[in-house]
């Protein structure tokens, strides 16, 4: 089970259901909500890339946070993301985060200016220092240009500033010498390590992480967990049965590839999937990403058949 101090398990990044004139579409994000609630999610990570945080207004923010935590009412905890280029900046969202009642922030290292890790050091300490919560750091090195160093992780850790990591680097082996660092550290047991791949999770549990944030999640919050639970079971034939089906699923977030940009296709994918299973009532992004025709949200749906979700 989770804790907002020692998180486990799945926590998936949520998306943000929109009107198709960009407004937050509350009913479905509720929906959405219930949906990976039953399929047995152990947490909720709002206002991360798959939430489209970098796309969504300050105004926008509130209404997920509110919707959300009010909606969730304890049941498992809700991680916000508080993203933005300075630590100010962070503040602000985080601050608001804290005021709606999460349970814990997520945060990247600064970005726009050139960063020096001895200022991403200070911005995580001054964010903690401020907020009071439990605070994991985002490592999204693709969007923010810096890599989070283990050992600025580690130190940050042992120091009580970070609570735990969400490695979505890609780099298995950073990945490998944060859970060894941990592991040879003493007092760092409550310190949670989760990976942000859909696609090696079984692999990241194997070497000892704790959990997985997959946006794919949004879709099959079922087949993830099924994937956790028998990592945790030591049952890891099932585990890489399950993670080869959605490595397959996975795949819908190319069907837009050939003419927009990386995120818009997967984003678009994941919403469309979610419209298409009824969950949301529009497959609406946000501008300026490029939203999926009829015959892409098509294909989509081939994905989920073939994976026995429609």
């Amino acid at each position: 089970m989770t804790t907002a101090t020692a998180l486990t398990g799945v926590i998936p990044p949520v998306c943000t259901p929109l009107t198709p004139d960009f407004e937050v579409d509350t009913a479905s994000l509720v929906r959405l909500v219930d949906h990976l609630m039953a399929g047995g999610v152990d947490g909720l990570f709002v206002l991360g890339s798959t939430s489209e945080a970098a796309f969504l207004p300050d105004g926008h923010r509130r209404v997920v946070l509110d919707t959300v935590v009010g909606h969730v009412a304890g049941q498992v905890p809700v991680l916000a993301g508080a993203i933005d280029m300075t630590t100010l900046r962070v503040l602000d969202h985080a601050l608001a985060a804290v005021v709606a009642g999460v349970d814990g922030l997520v945060a990247t290292a600064p970005f726009y200016a050139r960063t020096h890790p001895a200022e991403i050091d200070l911005h995580f300490r001054t964010i903690a220092a401020r907020t009071g919560v439990p605070l994991y750091a985002y490592d999204l090195p693709v969007s923010v240009h810096s890599k989070l160093p283990a050992d600025l992780l580690l130190d940050l850790a042992a120091d009580g500033v970070l609570a735990g990591l969400k490695d979505s680097s890609g780099d298995d082996a950073g990945l490998r010498n944060v859970l060894l660092g941990r592991r040879d550290r003493t007092g760092l047991d409550g310190f949670a390590v989760l990976t942000g791949s859909e696609l090696t999770v079984d692999s990241a549990l194997w070497m000892g992480a704790d959990g997985v944030v997959p946006g794919l999640g949004n879709v099959d919050p079922h087949g993830y967990a099924r994937l956790y639970r028998a990592a945790r079971d030591g049952d890891w034939a099932a585990a890489r049965t399950e993670q080869e089906r959605l490595v397959r699923l996975f795949e819908l977030i190319v069907v837009g590839r050939s003419r927009m940009g990386h995120g818009s296709s997967a984003l678009g994918a994941f919403k469309a999937a979610l419209y298409l299973r009824g969950v949301i009532a529009h497959p609406t992004t946000a501008v300026p990403q490029i939203p999926l025709d009829e015959s892409e949200i098509a294909a989509v749906g081939k994905y989920l058949a073939a994976a026995d979700l429609l």
